[in-house]
Protein backbone atom coordinates (compact mmCIF):
# COMPACT_ATOMS: atom_id res chain seq x y z
CA UNK A 1 0.00 0.00 0.00
CA UNK A 2 1.32 3.64 -0.97
CA UNK A 3 0.18 4.91 2.29
CA UNK A 4 2.74 2.54 4.21
CA UNK A 5 4.97 2.94 2.12
CA UNK A 6 4.99 6.79 2.38
CA UNK A 7 4.90 6.28 6.44
CA UNK A 8 7.88 4.57 6.69
CA UNK A 9 10.13 6.39 4.11
CA UNK A 10 9.07 9.75 6.18
CA UNK A 11 11.71 9.47 8.87
CA UNK A 12 14.64 9.35 6.24
CA UNK A 13 13.25 11.59 3.51
CA UNK A 14 14.69 15.03 3.84
CA UNK A 15 11.54 16.73 1.91
CA UNK A 16 9.68 15.86 5.06
CA UNK A 17 11.88 16.98 7.91
CA UNK A 18 9.26 19.73 7.96
CA UNK A 19 6.87 17.15 9.63
CA UNK A 20 9.13 15.26 12.05
CA UNK A 21 10.89 17.88 13.32
CA UNK A 22 9.03 17.92 16.35
CA UNK A 23 8.92 14.43 17.18
CA UNK A 24 11.93 12.83 19.04
CA UNK A 25 13.30 9.23 17.56
CA UNK A 26 11.04 7.18 19.74
CA UNK A 27 8.00 9.34 19.57
CA UNK A 28 8.88 8.83 16.01
CA UNK A 29 9.22 5.26 16.05
CA UNK A 30 5.61 4.77 18.13
CA UNK A 31 4.16 7.12 15.79
CA UNK A 32 4.92 5.68 12.44
CA UNK A 33 4.39 1.82 13.64
CA UNK A 34 0.81 2.86 14.92
CA UNK A 35 -0.14 4.73 11.56
CA UNK A 36 1.44 2.29 9.15
CA UNK A 37 -2.02 -0.02 9.22
CA UNK A 38 -4.42 0.83 6.94
CA UNK A 39 -7.41 -0.57 9.47
CA UNK A 40 -6.17 1.91 12.06
CA UNK A 41 -5.67 5.32 9.77
CA UNK A 42 -9.35 4.18 8.23
CA UNK A 43 -10.54 4.89 11.61
CA UNK A 44 -8.71 8.04 12.29
CA UNK A 45 -10.62 9.24 9.16
CA UNK A 46 -13.60 8.33 10.75
CA UNK A 47 -12.97 9.70 14.48
CA UNK A 48 -12.00 12.70 12.37
CA UNK A 49 -15.56 13.53 11.60
CA UNK A 50 -16.79 12.67 14.93
CA UNK A 51 -17.04 10.30 17.94
CA UNK A 52 -18.07 6.97 17.42
CA UNK A 53 -18.94 3.82 19.05
CA UNK A 54 -17.25 0.42 18.61
CA UNK A 55 -20.92 -0.70 16.95
CA UNK A 56 -20.80 1.94 15.09
CA UNK A 57 -17.36 1.38 13.55
CA UNK A 58 -18.37 -1.92 12.87
CA UNK A 59 -21.36 -1.24 11.19
CA UNK A 60 -19.56 1.21 8.74
CA UNK A 61 -15.82 -0.77 8.52
CA UNK A 62 -17.91 -4.43 8.01
CA UNK A 63 -14.98 -5.57 10.30
CA UNK A 64 -15.17 -7.64 13.67
CA UNK A 65 -15.76 -6.37 17.12
CA UNK A 66 -12.36 -7.80 18.72
CA UNK A 67 -10.02 -6.24 15.24
CA UNK A 68 -11.47 -2.97 15.84
CA UNK A 69 -11.55 -2.83 19.55
CA UNK A 70 -7.53 -3.97 18.91
CA UNK A 71 -6.97 -1.25 17.19
CA UNK A 72 -8.54 1.26 19.40
CA UNK A 73 -6.71 0.01 22.07
CA UNK A 74 -3.41 0.50 19.99
CA UNK A 75 -4.46 3.90 18.49
CA UNK A 76 -5.18 5.26 22.38
CA UNK A 77 -1.83 3.64 23.57
CA UNK A 78 -0.19 6.01 21.09
CA UNK A 79 -2.25 9.16 22.11
CA UNK A 80 -4.34 9.14 19.13
CA UNK A 81 -7.90 8.27 20.36
CA UNK A 82 -9.46 8.62 23.90
CA UNK A 83 -12.27 6.82 25.20
CA UNK A 84 -15.33 7.76 27.33
CA UNK A 85 -18.37 6.11 28.69
CA UNK A 86 -22.12 6.95 27.65
CA UNK A 87 -24.08 4.56 29.65
CA UNK A 88 -23.14 1.05 28.77
CA UNK A 89 -21.22 2.64 25.68
CA UNK A 90 -17.62 2.94 24.92
CA UNK A 91 -17.72 6.06 22.98
CA UNK A 92 -14.23 7.08 21.14
CA UNK A 93 -12.69 10.41 20.00
CA UNK A 94 -9.82 11.42 17.61
CA UNK A 95 -6.64 13.02 19.59
CA UNK A 96 -4.24 14.80 17.82
CA UNK A 97 -0.78 14.95 19.71
CA UNK A 98 0.86 18.05 19.41
CA UNK A 99 4.21 16.81 18.56
CA UNK A 100 2.43 14.38 15.65
CA UNK A 101 0.26 17.18 14.12
CA UNK A 102 1.92 17.40 11.22
CA UNK A 103 2.66 13.76 10.44
CA UNK A 104 -0.97 12.51 11.20
CA UNK A 105 -2.41 15.47 8.79
CA UNK A 106 -0.19 14.20 5.98
CA UNK A 107 -1.19 10.75 6.69
CA UNK A 108 -4.74 11.09 6.98
CA UNK A 109 -4.87 13.52 3.66
CA UNK A 110 -3.15 11.04 1.91
CA UNK A 111 -5.38 8.21 3.18
CA UNK A 112 -8.09 9.76 1.68
CA UNK A 113 -6.36 9.59 -1.35
CA UNK A 114 -5.07 6.07 -1.54
CA UNK A 115 -7.06 4.06 1.10
CA UNK A 116 -9.67 2.25 -1.59
CA UNK A 117 -12.21 2.07 1.33
CA UNK A 118 -12.33 5.66 1.67
CA UNK A 119 -15.37 6.71 -0.26
CA UNK A 120 -16.76 3.37 1.10
CA UNK A 121 -16.17 4.79 5.02
CA UNK A 122 -17.59 8.06 4.01
CA UNK A 123 -20.32 7.10 2.60
CA UNK A 124 -21.50 4.72 5.79
CA UNK A 125 -20.72 7.08 8.14
CA UNK A 126 -23.01 9.52 6.79
CA UNK A 127 -25.87 6.46 7.04
CA UNK A 128 -24.49 6.11 10.88
CA UNK A 129 -24.80 9.71 11.44
CA UNK A 130 -28.26 9.93 10.12
CA UNK A 131 -29.77 7.66 11.86
CA UNK A 132 -28.81 8.79 15.13
CA UNK A 133 -31.18 11.25 14.53
CA UNK A 134 -33.81 9.08 14.86
CA UNK A 135 -35.06 8.68 18.34
CA UNK A 136 -37.57 6.52 17.89
CA UNK A 137 -35.69 4.30 16.35
CA UNK A 138 -33.31 4.52 19.00
CA UNK A 139 -36.19 3.40 21.33
CA UNK A 140 -37.25 0.55 19.26
CA UNK A 141 -33.27 -0.72 19.74
CA UNK A 142 -34.10 -0.19 23.57
CA UNK A 143 -37.50 -2.30 23.64
CA UNK A 144 -35.81 -5.18 21.42
CA UNK A 145 -32.99 -5.69 23.52
CA UNK A 146 -35.48 -6.02 26.53
CA UNK A 147 -38.64 -7.65 24.29
CA UNK A 148 -38.40 -11.80 25.91
CA UNK A 149 -35.94 -11.42 29.07
CA UNK A 150 -38.80 -11.32 31.31
CA UNK A 151 -41.91 -13.06 31.44
CA UNK A 152 -45.14 -11.45 30.38
CA UNK A 153 -48.14 -13.39 29.83
CA UNK A 154 -49.16 -13.87 26.55
CA UNK A 155 -46.35 -11.94 25.03
CA UNK A 156 -43.99 -13.75 22.40
CA UNK A 157 -42.12 -13.38 19.15
CA UNK A 158 -44.55 -15.95 17.77
CA UNK A 159 -47.77 -14.17 18.59
CA UNK A 160 -45.97 -10.72 17.31
CA UNK A 161 -45.16 -12.34 14.12
CA UNK A 162 -48.65 -13.75 13.57
CA UNK A 163 -49.80 -10.36 13.73
CA UNK A 164 -47.59 -8.76 11.71
CA UNK A 165 -48.57 -11.27 9.09
CA UNK A 166 -52.52 -10.58 9.40
CA UNK A 167 -51.39 -6.94 8.06
CA UNK A 168 -49.97 -8.01 4.68
CA UNK A 169 -52.49 -7.31 2.46
CA UNK A 170 -53.45 -9.60 -0.37
CA UNK A 171 -50.62 -9.43 -3.22
CA UNK A 172 -48.41 -11.89 -4.50
CA UNK A 173 -44.92 -12.31 -3.52
CA UNK A 174 -42.00 -14.15 -4.79
CA UNK A 175 -39.34 -16.01 -1.80
CA UNK A 176 -36.79 -16.09 -3.94
CA UNK A 177 -34.48 -18.86 -2.40
CA UNK A 178 -37.29 -19.87 -0.37
CA UNK A 179 -35.64 -23.44 1.14
CA UNK A 180 -37.88 -25.85 2.59
CA UNK A 181 -40.58 -23.13 2.30
CA UNK A 182 -41.05 -22.41 5.95
CA UNK A 183 -41.66 -18.74 5.47
CA UNK A 184 -43.28 -18.99 2.32
CA UNK A 185 -45.85 -21.27 3.98
CA UNK A 186 -46.10 -18.45 6.80
CA UNK A 187 -46.82 -15.99 4.12
CA UNK A 188 -49.18 -17.78 2.11
CA UNK A 189 -51.56 -17.35 5.42
CA UNK A 190 -52.09 -13.80 4.32
CA UNK A 191 -50.71 -13.44 0.67
CA UNK A 192 -53.14 -13.43 -2.19
CA UNK A 193 -50.36 -15.91 -3.91
CA UNK A 194 -46.58 -17.18 -3.39
CA UNK A 195 -44.18 -18.22 -5.69
CA UNK A 196 -41.40 -19.82 -3.61
CA UNK A 197 -38.06 -20.58 -6.11
CA UNK A 198 -34.84 -22.64 -4.88
CA UNK A 199 -32.03 -24.12 -6.79
CA UNK A 200 -32.12 -27.15 -4.95
CA UNK A 201 -34.60 -29.98 -6.34
CA UNK A 202 -34.49 -31.64 -2.94
CA UNK A 203 -36.17 -28.00 -1.28
CA UNK A 204 -38.29 -28.14 -3.74
CA UNK A 205 -39.78 -31.46 -3.40
CA UNK A 206 -39.37 -31.12 0.49
CA UNK A 207 -41.15 -27.78 0.12
CA UNK A 208 -43.74 -28.78 -2.21
CA UNK A 209 -45.01 -31.66 -0.06
CA UNK A 210 -44.98 -30.11 3.26
CA UNK A 211 -47.34 -27.07 1.31
CA UNK A 212 -49.73 -30.28 -0.01
CA UNK A 213 -49.37 -32.00 3.22
CA UNK A 214 -50.75 -28.53 4.75
CA UNK A 215 -53.14 -27.88 2.66
CA UNK A 216 -51.37 -24.71 1.00
CA UNK A 217 -53.48 -24.03 -2.29
CA UNK A 218 -51.89 -20.78 -3.04
CA UNK A 219 -48.45 -21.89 -2.62
CA UNK A 220 -46.20 -22.71 -5.98
CA UNK A 221 -43.22 -23.58 -5.88
CA UNK A 222 -40.55 -23.56 -8.44
CA UNK A 223 -36.70 -24.95 -9.07
CA UNK A 224 -35.00 -22.28 -10.49
CA UNK A 225 -31.92 -20.15 -10.25
CA UNK A 226 -31.32 -16.32 -9.07
CA UNK A 227 -30.17 -15.35 -11.56
CA UNK A 228 -32.61 -16.79 -14.44
CA UNK A 229 -36.38 -16.72 -12.19
CA UNK A 230 -38.85 -18.86 -13.74
CA UNK A 231 -41.10 -15.90 -13.24
CA UNK A 232 -42.77 -13.65 -16.02
CA UNK A 233 -42.15 -9.88 -16.40
CA UNK A 234 -44.29 -7.48 -14.38
CA UNK A 235 -45.94 -10.04 -11.92
CA UNK A 236 -45.31 -10.14 -8.66
CA UNK A 237 -45.98 -6.92 -6.21
CA UNK A 238 -43.15 -8.65 -3.54
CA UNK A 239 -39.79 -9.88 -4.23
CA UNK A 240 -38.38 -11.47 -0.45
CA UNK A 241 -34.94 -12.65 -0.09
CA UNK A 242 -34.29 -14.30 3.18
CA UNK A 243 -30.47 -15.13 3.76
CA UNK A 244 -29.98 -15.25 -0.45
CA UNK A 245 -28.25 -13.22 -1.66
CA UNK A 246 -24.89 -14.39 -0.18
CA UNK A 247 -25.43 -17.70 -2.01
CA UNK A 248 -25.49 -16.28 -4.89
CA UNK A 249 -22.72 -16.17 -7.71
CA UNK A 250 -23.42 -12.61 -9.35
CA UNK A 251 -25.70 -10.85 -6.67
CA UNK A 252 -26.17 -7.88 -9.08
CA UNK A 253 -27.45 -10.85 -11.70
CA UNK A 254 -30.20 -11.84 -9.13
CA UNK A 255 -31.35 -7.90 -7.76
CA UNK A 256 -32.02 -7.63 -11.44
CA UNK A 257 -34.11 -10.14 -12.18
CA UNK A 258 -35.64 -9.08 -8.82
CA UNK A 259 -36.50 -5.91 -10.34
CA UNK A 260 -37.61 -7.14 -13.74
CA UNK A 261 -40.36 -9.74 -11.99
CA UNK A 262 -41.84 -6.89 -9.94
CA UNK A 263 -44.82 -4.72 -11.33
CA UNK A 264 -44.58 -0.93 -10.72
CA UNK A 265 -44.45 0.14 -7.36
CA UNK A 266 -43.61 -3.44 -6.06
CA UNK A 267 -41.02 -3.75 -3.49
CA UNK A 268 -38.22 -5.98 -2.45
CA UNK A 269 -37.13 -6.72 1.01
CA UNK A 270 -33.48 -8.39 2.13
CA UNK A 271 -32.77 -9.76 4.79
CA UNK A 272 -29.08 -10.97 4.61
CA UNK A 273 -26.16 -11.08 6.33
CA UNK A 274 -23.59 -7.89 7.82
CA UNK A 275 -20.32 -8.51 5.85
CA UNK A 276 -18.35 -10.51 8.55
CA UNK A 277 -14.86 -12.20 8.28
CA UNK A 278 -15.63 -15.80 9.52
CA UNK A 279 -14.08 -17.04 6.55
CA UNK A 280 -15.37 -20.67 7.67
CA UNK A 281 -18.78 -20.08 6.47
CA UNK A 282 -17.95 -20.62 3.00
CA UNK A 283 -17.85 -24.11 4.23
CA UNK A 284 -19.79 -24.93 6.76
CA UNK A 285 -23.02 -23.14 4.79
CA UNK A 286 -21.80 -22.76 1.19
CA UNK A 287 -21.89 -18.83 1.64
CA UNK A 288 -20.35 -17.21 -1.90
CA UNK A 289 -20.15 -14.10 -0.07
CA UNK A 290 -19.11 -12.90 3.59
CA UNK A 291 -22.10 -10.86 4.04
CA UNK A 292 -22.41 -7.46 2.76
CA UNK A 293 -21.87 -3.68 4.04
CA UNK A 294 -24.81 -1.36 4.21
CA UNK A 295 -23.07 0.71 1.63
CA UNK A 296 -22.51 -2.38 -0.57
CA UNK A 297 -26.56 -3.32 -0.28
CA UNK A 298 -27.69 0.28 -0.93
CA UNK A 299 -25.20 0.35 -4.02
CA UNK A 300 -26.30 -2.92 -5.48
CA UNK A 301 -30.10 -2.09 -4.89
CA UNK A 302 -29.63 1.68 -6.69
CA UNK A 303 -27.70 -0.18 -9.59
CA UNK A 304 -30.07 -2.49 -9.95
CA UNK A 305 -32.79 0.12 -10.54
CA UNK A 306 -34.58 0.37 -7.26
CA UNK A 307 -35.42 3.92 -5.74
CA UNK A 308 -36.03 4.63 -1.98
CA UNK A 309 -33.36 2.46 -1.27
CA UNK A 310 -32.33 1.75 2.59
CA UNK A 311 -30.22 -0.53 4.58
CA UNK A 312 -29.37 -1.02 8.08
CA UNK A 313 -28.89 -3.56 10.73
CA UNK A 314 -31.64 -4.99 12.71
CA UNK A 315 -30.32 -8.32 14.72
CA UNK A 316 -26.55 -9.36 16.21
CA UNK A 317 -25.87 -12.51 17.57
CA UNK A 318 -24.77 -12.83 20.71
CA UNK A 319 -21.97 -16.47 20.22
CA UNK A 320 -19.56 -16.46 18.34
CA UNK A 321 -19.43 -15.63 15.19
CA UNK A 322 -21.74 -12.62 16.33
CA UNK A 323 -23.66 -12.54 12.91
CA UNK A 324 -25.42 -9.55 12.14
CA UNK A 325 -28.27 -9.52 9.83
CA UNK A 326 -29.28 -6.13 7.42
CA UNK A 327 -32.91 -5.02 5.95
CA UNK A 328 -32.74 -3.57 2.86
CA UNK A 329 -35.53 -2.51 1.20
CA UNK A 330 -36.62 -0.56 -2.36
CA UNK A 331 -39.37 -0.38 -4.36
CA UNK A 332 -39.63 -0.34 -8.46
Amino acid sequence: MRVRRYIKGIANAAHYTRVTSDLNFMELFKALRTLGDKGRVRILRLLQHDDLSVAELQDILGTGQSTISMQLSQLKLAGFVELRRSGQKSIYSAVTPPDAAALLREVLERGAIEIGEAEHDDRALKLVLSRRKDRLKSYFDDVAGKFGRHYVPGESWRALAETFLRLIPPVVIADLGAGDGTLAMLLAQQAERVIAVDSSAKMVEVGAAAAARNGIANLEYLHGDLEELPIGDASVDVAFMHQTLHHALHPSAALAEAWRILRPGGRIVILDLQRHEFEAAKDLYADVWLGFSQVELIDLLTAAGFNGVDAHAVHREEEHPHFETLLAVGMK
